[in-house]
């Protein structure tokens, strides 16, 4: 229970199959207090499903400073000081996610950055004031930042981003003692993915070059967030961790 009496913000639950939903799973089992935060009334209602009644639920739209300032400010009214946070945010619109990437719009190459990696620095931007010594904050990304992965296109491009943002977050941070990391999860069936072209192809690979032929667990990509959001991952700082069975290797 190493995240006992821990309060985690989890940020990107849009159902049970979602990997945000295995980091809070981890994370509950571990002791932690959970703040789920959502976007529309819809999520709301797919979160109170799945919430247990003691956690506690904010709107949240990542794409409005406004919205994170009053989000962050109700989490402060409501439970105080935080100890960690999950940022599995991503978004592209689906036609660019297919095709040839020279073919990307303006629009939707500059929305896919504002979602998937802007997003990042405007939620640490936010929560800082509240992070506790000691906090730690994951990100989410995939090997498409750095392979040329089939119709990923404009999120890999997004994913490059964010995990630069995480090394440049991770020295800012680092001065207030927070750890800041991303966890580059395999190829997993979650509604994101779902919006890649041939995405059945991909995971289809993936699971084939796992080093067991299984394919990674939002269980086991939430096991390793719940360690780096913890006190045992003091000395990590900057770092992509690879949770996806191998995949990366060959």
């Amino acid at each position: 229970m190493f995240l006992e009496g821990k309060k985690i913000v989890i940020m990107g639950v849009a159902n049970n199959k979602s990997i945000a939903w295995g980091c809070a799973k981890a994370m509950k089992d571990q002791g932690a207090t959970l703040i789920y935060t959502y976007q529309n009334e819809r999520m709301e209602k797919q979160l109170a499903r799945l919430a247990e009644p003691e956690d506690l639920l904010i709107e949240c739209d990542v794409s409005s400073d406004e919205s994170l300032r009053r989000a962050f400010a109700t989490i402060e009214a409501r439970v105080g000081k935080i100890d960690g946070l999950v940022h599995a945010i991503a978004y592209s619109k689906k036609e660019e996610l297919g095709g040839n990437i020279s073919d990307v719009s303006r629009d939707g190459y500059a929305l896919a950055q504002d979602v998937s990696a802007y997003s990042l620095l405007a939620v640490a931007k936010a929560a800082k004031p509240l992070l506790n010594k000691g906090a730690g904050i994951v990100t989410l990304t995939y090997m498409g930042s750095v392979r040329a992965i089939p119709n990923y296109n404009v999120m890999g491009i997004a994913k490059a981003a964010l995990e630069a943002s995480v090394r440049y977050l991770a020295v800012e941070f680092g001065k207030i003692g927070v750890h800041v990391n991303a966890i580059s999860a395999g190829a997993i069936k979650t509604l994101a993915v779902s919006g890649v072209s041939g995405y059945k192809d991909l995971i289809k690979e993936s699971d084939s070059r796992a080093v067991d032929g299984e394919g990674v667990t939002i269980e086991e990509v939430g096991q390793t967030a719940a360690f780096l959001v913890g006190p045992m991952a003091s000395g990590i700082a900057g770092d992509v961790i690879y949770v996806d069975k191998g995949v990366h290797l060959t």
